[in-house]
């Protein structure tokens, strides 16, 4: 059984968003890996899944570290609605420090 199968079972029979060491510590030997930071491969896995598949993807993020299945997303709360890549990309780059540039004490120097 792949990693994937027995994270769906898992999201299923929870029926909301749950975290991915919630997801883990749930499917305990269960899981095909062998690896000691099993949360890393979950994590993976799924983040690999939805960007490989899309808005086809079983799963989906609904907020940082915490999935759901994308058929149980409109009976979940409001709060569990899927994280909008671009928001996500604007909620990065606000938190970016400026440009060396725009620092104070920094100054930019051309070589030539």
């Amino acid at each position: 059984m792949s990693t994937l199968t027995v994270v769906e079972e898992i999201l299923r029979t929870s029926g909301a968003p749950i975290s991915v060491r919630e997801i883990v510590e749930r499917a305990g030997a269960r899981l095909p890996s062998k690896s000691k930071t099993l949360d890393t491969v979950v994590a993976r896995d799924l983040a690999m899944d939805i960007k490989r598949q899309g808005d086809q993807s079983r799963f989906v993020r609904t907020s940082p570290g915490r999935y759901t299945l994308r058929e149980l997303v409109a009976a979940a709360a409001p709060e569990a609605t899927p994280i909008a890549a671009t928001a996500l990309k604007q909620e990065r780059a606000a938190t970016l420090p400026a440009k060396r540039s725009d620092r104070p004490g920094t100054t930019v120097s051309s070589v030539g």
